[in-house]
């Protein structure tokens, strides 16, 4: 899912320090990380791959599904861990 996200560089957590989104997904407890990724493969399950390099190109070639997996990522950071979004150049 990394890959599909590369144009969202981090959020603002409530303390005021900035993380990456990648640290942030990774410090998830599983329970949270599962909650997420549920929400995405319900967006990618209708699609045909077999692997995480397959899934990427399939995702980074169409502007469609980032855009969807995008939101699902800012909703869950913004709803779930009140964290509010900056975006990078």
């Amino acid at each position: 899912l990394g890959g599909a996200f590369g144009g969202l560089l981090g959020a603002w957590m409530t303390s005021g320090q900035f993380r990456p989104v990648s640290q942030i997904l990774l410090e998830l407890p599983p329970a949270e990380q599962k909650k997420l990724y549920d929400e995405a493969i319900v967006i990618l399950r209708h699609l045909d791959w077999t692997d995480i390099a397959q899934l990427t190109a399939l995702v980074m070639g169409n502007a469609s599904l980032q855009q969807k997996l995008t939101a699902v990522l800012i909703n869950y950071l913004s709803k779930e861990l009140r964290a509010n979004i900056q975006y990078g150049e």
